[in-house]
């Protein structure tokens, strides 16, 4: 850290969720040194730098890892994360980096592994892990009894985000000034695929947190309607640990009139996460702030404070500052959680392409 004792943080990729979410909420902390950003597009860089008064600017994510970086929000399209994280690791800083981590899971694994063997920091943007729901969630199947032996997870997601992976419109998220590069969501070269890279992510993000579980065998169907990508998604899964399990995944239409806005069609974001086992069940819903466990003949109907499902995502960004610093907080959302989730969407393509279950690379059916 600088002579000043703050955080010298870079953003890398300062697109549409970065700047609505990610710097402002680096902004707000006075123990943050705003030192570099990183995009392409001259008048949008300088908007970026204007807005936020980074001191450094470029086009180029190498000028800014020479900028002496203590953390690093990795947040360009997928295509490019694992060349902008691992370079940032190896560069010696701390890393935040966007879902889905990688295309490849392979590319994954390697971030998380760099980072293991230089001993620092890597997170990914899971924001549902750092929530109150989350939490209490994550809280009962570790201190709270669990469920026994996890033997299936039903995983069941919707979201207003049609018009984003058609190109015909923003999502609720994305800064009004900064509006998203289609290609980041809707080619899959670059975004790797639709609904189950932007969104699915999201929730295996919070699902394979709380089981610990790693995929081993996918089984998928998609529909892309008349979309370049995926706009709806099923996928069945088989489990390293025996355990069967369920992915569903549905992108839906926002605001047919243009006076509303998306929030007001989509206020909440609809996750359900239900894990069986063999002495209990607990279930999630986010949508209704809903948190169930039933284990040993015990009935917990868990009382959780307003909006406790709500998706925000300030944790991550907070977490990297926080550890960056030193201080004993959890990373709730490491790399290799991250590596698991980019198994199984990718898997999942492999199957939609084959018409047969995929196998996940190094884990035994």
């Amino acid at each position: 850290m600088g002579g000043s004792g703050k955080v010298r943080v870079g953003v890398i990729g300062a697109g549409s969720w970065a700047v609505s979410n990610h710097i402002p909420v680096l902004a707000g902390r006075e123990d943050v040194e705003l030192v570099s950003v990183v995009r392409k597009g001259a008048e949008a860089l300088q908007f970026v730098q204007d807005r936020f008064g980074f001191a450094h600017a470029s086009e180029d994510y190498r000028d800014a890892l020479e900028q002496g970086l203590d953390a690093v929000v990795v947040a360009g399209p997928s295509a490019l994360h694992h060349e902008h994280a691992k370079a940032a690791l190896e560069a010696g800083a701390n890393v935040l980096c966007e879902k889905p981590v990688t295309i490849d899971p392979a590319d994954a694994w390697d971030i998380h592994e760099t980072a293991q063997r230089l001993g620092r920091h890597l997170l990914i943007s899971f924001g549902w892990n750092y929530g109150p729901l989350g939490i209490e969630a994550k809280r009962l199947m570790t201190d709270g009894g669990g469920v026994g032996d996890i033997e299936h997870v039903m995983v069941q997601m919707a979201s207003g985000t049609r018009e984003l992976l058609k190109a015909t419109g923003a999502y609720e998220g994305s800064a009004a000034d900064i509006m998203p590069d289609w290609d980041t969501w809707t080619d899959p070269k670059i975004s790797g695929g639709g609904y189950a890279p932007a969104q699915l992510s999201h929730a295996m993000g919070m699902a394979m947190w709380l089981t610990g579980d790693r995929a081993a065998q996918v089984f998928g169907f998609m529909n892309n309607v008349d979309a370049r990508v995926d706009l709806h998604d099923a996928i069945a899964i088989r489990y390293a640990s025996g355990a069967t399990g369920t992915l569903s995944g549905a992108s839906c239409p926002g605001p047919a009139n243009a006076d509303d806005t998306l929030d007001e069609i989509w206020p909440r974001h609809q996750l359900l996460i239900r894990v069986y086992g063999s002495a209990g069940q607990l279930i999630l819903d986010f949508e209704r702030d809903f948190l169930w466990h039933y284990a040993d003949d015990t009935d917990n109907k868990v009382d959780l404070p307003p909006s406790a499902g709500l998706y925000t995502c300030d944790g991550p960004p907070n977490t990297l500052v926080d550890l960056t610093l030193g201080k004993d907080v959890p990373n709730r959302s490491p790399g290799d959680l991250g590596a698991r989730t980019v198994e199984v969407v990718y898997a999942a393509y492999e199957s939609v392409r084959s018409g047969a279950p995929a196998p996940v690379a190094g884990v035994g059916a």
